[in-house]
């Protein structure tokens, strides 16, 4: 089974700059990373108008896949309004990844106990707000609030403050990691 790891936070905290870290350091070392981006915007699409895929769906294609020399791109048209953040997990699970890295699905990913979060603020007012909304695991602090050392919390859970710590997240990460990379040398 994949390992699901997710960061938590308000728009603007550093998700996005905590999971960049840790999958461009995890990938150096060897492991194989997957991450989903949860878009939450009204008719979003990564699909172009007017493009040849864009006219196969409206044509009435349900999955429709774009390959260049360098990526394909599954495209599939869903009647709900929310993928199923599970089904998504087990898509990625048949790519043989270490990891899988989630941005986004708050509501879903905050209550669930089976994958292990980071919690970003800018605040102690986002991160209190962030931290009351989500159940534990919950590995470390990060985003502008790591900046400052004079932040606490009661739960004991660490501040890093990316990139200079960057490594004892990535260490905490890699305990949770079922086949650790073995390195030469």
């Amino acid at each position: 089974m994949v390992l699901v790891f997710a960061a938590v936070g308000v728009s603007g905290s550093g998700k996005t700059t905590t999971l960049e870290y840790l999958i461009s350091r995890l990938t150096k070392e060897g492991y194989k990373v997957g991450a989903i981006k949860h878009i939450h915007r009204e008719n979003f699409t990564i699909d172009r108008e007017g493009s040849n895929t864009w006219r196969f769906s409206k044509a009435g294609s349900k999955v429709t896949v774009a390959i260049s020399p360098e990526e394909i791109a599954i495209i599939k048209k869903t009647s709900s309004a929310l993928n199923s953040l599970d089904q998504i997990i087990d898509l990625l699970e048949k790519e043989q990844l270490d990891i899988v890295f989630i941005e986004g699905f708050y509501t879903a990913i905050s209550k669930r106990a089976d994958i292990l979060k980071v919690v970003t603020a800018k605040n102690n007012e986002d991160l209190k707000k962030t931290l009351d909304e989500t159940v534990q695991p919950i590995l470390a602090i990060t985003g502008l609030i790591a900046k400052n050392k004079s932040n606490a919390n009661e739960r004991g859970i660490p501040f890093i403050d990316l990139p200079q710590e960057g490594e004892q997240l990535v260490a905490l990460v890699k305990k949770y990691l079922k086949n650790p990379i073995q390195r030469n040398g």
